[in-house]
């Protein structure tokens, strides 16, 4: 049974026939090729669209090997159009094509086609998209599957077990179709051994594939926490490392970043109206991922949820920093194209009240009009906090799109 990407596919459906080319892009293994192949492709053809004017290629696959080089692609794509009418062209995992910047732009500009593509950990990075297209190119990020996704799919009554087992072996879709845990870990030691950490080391020639290694596994440990990459490089030289570097370290985050594994959160000083350039925190893609490289070691409940919150955001189209005002932090300053914001707290209880002032405090000052939001994984129905500020439930954010606009 096909895992239901609703929001995904009305991005697609809101892209169709548009002059600009479709670009699919997210970690292995998180729904890229099934968003695209099957729901896609099964919605064009509810909507009449001859199958004939669909052209489908898939390079990781044994069939379409040959035409992993660019004369043969465009060759082929060429003997498949017929006549005039509109063709839709879905190119999965392309970066295993080399040249195929030209062949798509040249498709692009000599026939009434439609283009969409999906890459992963090669060629189509975020950084490289808009010099490859030359504008001429949309990305859609895909992430593994929502808390609202994945408990749908398990049509669960239970939201406390099903979260439970989200937060444990995380979303990418084969392993939420998984129903014994021990088939779910293998899987997820699989993906971190080969597809995920594999397609980095080939892709940058790393030759410390040890101390590539351990970085990762440092920031899986670490989610929610400041890092830096002298903080990093230190941490290593006194776990043995003799010879690690602050740019060596730089330049594993930056390629960590571009394929997907972690997102980075820059801190804004509130303020002063600037972004401040150190101390920065890394939240990793995937939860499932992050627990198996550290063999499903616990970590602070609270930095757990806060790496859901902040995915979650990313998904709605927020831009999210890290607000610093005085001397306080706030976990996220979530930001509409609008011009709305959202001041967010995330602590598993504010129960306690020093914990409730602590959170609160870095609130205080703020008087622009904003919200103001803690987000608690609290059991009781009260959401008016003093001076006005709101306390929102996990599963009510996750499970209602609109709850920071609601609340």
């Amino acid at each position: 049974m096909l895992i239901e990407r609703n929001d995904y596919l009305e991005k697609l459906i809101r892209y169709k026939d548009k002059d600009i080319v479709k670009i699919i892009t997210g970690i292995r293994r998180c729904g890229k090729s099934v968003l695209l192949n099957e729901i896609y492709y099964q919605y064009l053809i509810d909507n009449h669209i001859d199958k004939n004017h669909i052209i489908k290629i898939s390079f990781d696959m044994k069939k379409w090997q040959a035409l992993r080089n660019s004369d043969e692609l465009y060759q082929y794509i060429c003997s498949q159009i017929s006549d005039d009418k509109r063709y839709y062209i879905f190119l999965d995992e392309i970066q295993m094509v080399n040249g195929f910047e030209e062949v798509v732009n040249g498709i692009k500009a000599e026939f009434h086609c439609d283009i969409y593509i999906t890459g992963s950990n090669s060629k189509l990075l975020s950084s490289d998209i808009h010099t490859i297209f030359r504008g001429r190119g949309i990305e859609i990020k895909v992430f593994p599957l929502s808390f609202q996704e994945f408990w749908k799919f398990k049509n669960s009554n239970d939201k406390a077990q099903a979260f439970n087992e989200y937060i444990m072996f995380g979303g990418l879709p084969f392993a939420a179709a998984e129903d014994n845990p021990n088939d779910k870990a293998d899987y997820l030691k699989m993906i971190c051994d080969t597809v995920v950490t594999k397609d980095m080391i080939e892709r940058y020639g790393i030759k410390d594939e040890g101390l590539f290694l351990s970085v990762i596994d440092l920031l899986c440990s670490s989610i929610g926490s400041y890092i830096s990459p002298a903080k990093i490089a230190n941490t290593l030289k006194s776990n043995g490392y003799k010879t690690v570097d602050n740019e060596t370290i730089g330049r594993y985050l930056s390629y960590m970043c571009d394929a997907f594994l972690f997102y980075k959160v820059s801190r804004y000083d509130i303020k002063g109206r600037e972004y401040l350039k150190t101390q920065n925190k890394y939240y990793v893609c995937d939860l499932g991922i992050r627990n198996s490289k550290i063999n499903f070691r616990q970590i602070e409940m609270t930095h757990i949820i806060e790496n859901i919150v902040y995915l979650e955001l990313l998904r709605r189209g927020y831009i999210v920093d890290i607000g610093k005002n005085r001397e306080k932090e706030i976990d996220f300053l979530a930001k509409e194209f609008s011009g709305e914001q959202y001041y967010i707290q995330v602590s598993y209880t504010i129960e306690d009240p020093d914990t409730k002032e602590r959170e609160i405090s870095a609130f205080y000052h703020l008087d622009d009009g904003y919200k103001k939001i803690v987000i608690t994984m609290d059991n009781n129905p009260f959401v008016h906090l003093e001076r006005g500020y709101k306390k929102l439930h996990l599963f009510n954010f996750l499970l209602d799109n609109n709850a920071l606009q609601k609340i």
